[in-house]
């Protein structure tokens, strides 16, 4: 008997706490300043092109092998326009492979993969392959809602 006043007293005191769960769809939790989602391309907005050169440095490291790269001559370096010499041509991942661990931003000595808030790509489909043009659009969406991303050089000293 005195087990289940117990038990009726402890279920009193947790009825009042504040409630834990929360009911995914409908609500969401902020996400925090330092989450990794899925990787995105950046966009050079003063060249008017990608800041990816295509050297494949991350497809190299990528740990799950999910990257593809292909690498063009960049028309612009002809006409003097670009300093990049090479450009990609083709970049896509598979996000039903990517781990999300962020080497392939530590990697890229060009600093055009970063990090985005998004991760939430369930479907129905088995392979999630995202080509360029999404790659840069994921990447533009992050940039334009992000406010307290630590930068490059404050995350080194972290």
């Amino acid at each position: 008997m005195i087990g289940v006043l117990r038990g009726l007293v402890q279920t009193w005191k947790t009825h009042w706490r504040k409630r834990v769960t929360v009911q995914y769809p409908d609500e969401r939790l902020p996400l925090q300043p330092r989450y990794m989602g899925f990787p995105g391309l950046m966009w050079d907005a003063e060249h008017d092109e990608p800041f990816c050169t295509g050297c494949q440095v991350c497809m190299r490291h990528c740990p799950t092998q999910c990257m593809t790269v292909t690498m063009m001559d960049n028309p612009k370096f002809a006409d003097g326009t670009s300093k990049r010499r090479k450009i990609i041509d083709y970049f896509s991942i598979n996000q039903s492979r990517c781990i999300a661990c962020s080497i392939c931003v530590e990697v890229c000595n060009f600093e055009a993969i970063e990090m985005t808030h998004i991760f939430e790509k369930a479907n129905y489909y088995p392979d999630v392959v995202v080509d360029l043009p999404d790659l840069l659009q994921m990447s533009a969406d992050h940039r334009a809602h992000k406010d307290t991303m630590p930068s490059r050089e404050t995350r080194d000293q972290l």
